[in-house]
């Protein structure tokens, strides 16, 4: 019996999580926050930050790629945001 397999449904913004990795006194970091805002807020989808400097995990990680942008934790982009990209990316196209 072969498996089926079903495509992904699209998820609506709301229930997307756009989660940015920085650092204090980045100006990159300070760059791709503007960026997530403007883009979460235009799309109604959440979005949360987290210090690379308070979280061993996250510093392990990503010490090399801050800022660090990951849709529904998984990773998106590095050093610099794209906003069409990561629109195209909210809207599931």
């Amino acid at each position: 019996m072969s498996p089926i397999f079903r495509k992904k449904a699209p998820q609506a913004p709301g229930d997307r999580l756009v989660t940015l990795v920085r650092k204090p006194g980045c100006h990159l970091c300070d760059d791709a926050q503007a960026v997530v805002e403007r883009v979460c807020a235009d799309l109604g989808v959440p979005w949360e930050q987290k210090d690379i400097t308070q979280d061993r995990q996250l510093y392990d990680q990503y010490w090399e790629q801050i800022p660090v942008v990951l849709v529904d934790g998984a990773q998106h982009t590095f050093w610099r945001v794209q906003e069409e990209r990561l629109r195209k990316a909210l809207a599931g196209r």
